[in-house]
């Protein structure tokens, strides 16, 4: 598993404290600045598809925008590993909020990606699974197979909608059923420590943004001067991850959901 430190702090991409640490930065943050960072380490890009569908309900920056954007991060910033495409989160609150079922968000989801694939053939996009239960995702999985994209050829397939459940059974037995159809490149969005002790071994890469949350309730690290808490400290960032990966276990027990 190959982890993504989550960072809204874009000008990270060019500090060499990170030149060995891959970092996962968001559209709705990069995409503020003039002027790019040049990267002097791999990163991925998340869309913002959460916040955008907060605040609006539905997606206001159109895929010719998104793509324009993404090929200047390429171009400008480099490194680029993937980008995910502009997705539809399935969480109940989110479908609160748009008013459309799982099903729709789902088919809209296949649709982005044709178009940003057919727009720019040039540019990394990813797939991205949504979905509430098994079921759900088992069905999106089908969905891309009918619109003629083999999930089990992609280099990364994002599972979404798992953030805030990423430690909890229904997902590490989604895991196992995606493994069993030989979809192994997940990308597991917003893992944290509890989840990535629990299946960071069936991910092929994960990004969390954890530390910061937790950093904002901590007195700073000693040492740290100049700000009340580290919540956009790189030093806290950087001990955080090593705490993180170093915890991992080597060694599983199988479960029943192997089985």
């Amino acid at each position: 598993m190959r982890f993504f430190l989550g960072t809204h702090r874009p000008q990270w991409l060019a500090d060499p404290r990170f030149a060995d640490v891959p970092l996962f930065v968001s559209h709705r943050i990069l995409g503020q600045r003039k002027r790019l960072p040049v990267a002097v380490t791999d990163w991925a890009l998340d869309s913002g598809g959460f916040s955008e569908l907060s605040l609006y309900d539905t997606w206001r920056t159109t895929p010719a925008e998104y793509v324009a954007a993404v090929r200047r991060y390429r171009d400008e910033t480099g490194r680029l590993q993937w980008a995910a495409p502009q997705d539809w989160m399935c969480e109940p609150h989110m479908l609160a909020k748009t008013g459309k079922t799982i099903a729709e968000h789902q088919r809209l989801t296949v649709e982005n990606l044709l178009e940003l694939r057919h727009t720019a053939p040039d540019l990394p996009f990813v797939p991205v699974l949504q979905g509430w239960t098994l079921d759900d995702y088992l069905r999106h999985a089908d969905a891309y197979t009918k619109a003629g994209i083999d999930l089990t050829s992609e280099s990364v397939v994002g599972l979404g909608s798992v953030c805030r459940r990423q430690h909890t059974e229904v997902v590490e037995e989604l895991l196992y059923r995606l493994a069993a159809l030989d979809i192994t490149a997940v990308h597991g969005f917003g893992f944290k420590a509890k989840g990535l002790e629990r299946a960071g071994h069936m991910l092929g890469t994960a990004d969390s943004m954890a530390w910061s949350y937790a950093a904002r309730r901590r007195p700073p690290l000693p040492g740290c001067s100049g700000h009340i808490n580290c919540a956009n400290c790189a030093s806290y960032a950087l001990t955080w991850r090593a705490r993180l990966l170093s915890a991992l276990p080597d060694w599983h027990q199988p479960t029943l959901f192997a089985a």
